[in-house]
């Protein structure tokens, strides 16, 4: 029987279902380190990942291992040059999450228009003591104009929000996404510094990659309306942590909603003292039934990338599909 390493704790079910095929080692408690992390893949043949950084040393001390399935859509954790020169495999889990992440984006940057953790602090604190025209005066979403850097799937999906609101719809992406799908969505592509100046509410929803590190930075930043709302759902790094919290500081722009963070879990201890941020442990995609939906769509990865169950040798969701049938090497 194949051995697999399930990295991190994840719902019993999946594993139950995993265990029909493989011989499972999983962790049920925190994250690995790195050295236990190589130590446990040494005689795998395949894992399941969420986020854990995967690259060409843990391959070199695992060389049975075929197949690595990260609970997630982004794979930035993975080194693809050195999972394409070993021929492993590595698969994502995209779609299954869109809507809920597509929701709670929504949310954050709600939240920070309307100042609504600001004022749940102050409320928190006592200093409630009388009802005033100018507490806590935010921004409407209503009839504003919505900037959408990355407009993938989960981009669209805000865009499709945005109809609701009554709102002006621009986006920039690496490429044009296809005019039946702009015309749906009444979306208009603009460069990245265009709709920085333009937009009311920024939202980020592409990939990290090397090319998208600190994305928005001090430049980006001082773009932005003094008016401006920035939420950031896609990862840590797109946002130069540090540039963010003097802009916040100086009202530069009026404030943000972060759900990710550079080098997370830690953080820029900074943000925790700016209180026109809105900041959440990535927890974008929570929901029960999303996080069983990614859960279940890694483990169908995995089963088929090792080859076993109705799909063998035919994952869902290859990032790497050119790897697939060669021998590892």
């Amino acid at each position: 029987m194949q051995k697999i390493l399930v990295a991190r704790p994840i719902f019993p079910d999946v594993i139950e279902r995993l265990k029909q095929y493989f011989d499972v080692d999983w962790n049920q408690g925190d994250v690995l380190s790195a050295d236990e992390l190589t130590r446990r893949l040494a005689d795998k043949d395949g894992a399941l990942t969420a986020g854990d950084p995967v690259g060409a040393a843990e391959l070199a001390a695992a060389p049975r291992l075929r197949v690595v399935a990260n609970m997630a859509v982004g794979y930035n954790n993975f080194d693809m040059a050195a999972f394409n020169a070993a021929n492993v495999l590595g698969t994502n889990t995209p779609d299954v999450l869109n809507e809920s992440t597509a929701d709670f984006g929504w949310a954050l940057m709600m939240a920070a228009a309307r100042r609504i953790t600001e004022s749940e602090h102050w409320l928190r604190a006592g200093q409630w003591q009388k009802w005033a025209y100018d507490a806590f005066l935010g921004s409407d979403l209503h009839g504003s104009t919505l900037g959408v850097i990355g407009m993938g799937r989960i981009g669209q999906a805000l865009a499709r929000r945005a109809k609701g609101f009554n709102m002006q719809v621009i986006y920039h992406n690496r490429s044009r996404v296809a005019p039946e799908i702009e015309a749906e969505l009444n979306a208009e592509y603009a460069s990245k510094q265009d709709l920085l100046r333009r937009a009311d509410h920024v939202v980020l929803v592409l990939p990290y990659t090397k090319e998208n590190h600190h994305t928005i930075g001090a430049a980006e930043l001082a773009l932005m309306k003094p008016t401006a709302t920035l939420t950031n759902i896609a990862r840590g790094g797109i946002v130069d942590d540090v540039a963010l919290v003097e802009a916040l500081r100086s009202k530069q722009i009026a404030a943000a909603g972060l759900d990710v963070f550079e080098g997370e879990p830690n953080l820029n201890q900074d943000l925790l003292s700016v209180p026109n941020v809105v900041l959440t442990p990535h927890i974008a995609s929570a929901t029960e039934a999303t996080r069983r939906a990614m859960a279940n769509l890694a483990a169908d990865n995995l089963i088929a990338g090792l080859g076993e169950g109705p799909r063998a040798g035919r994952p869902l969701n290859p990032v790497n599909p050119d790897v697939i049938g060669k021998a590892r090497s």
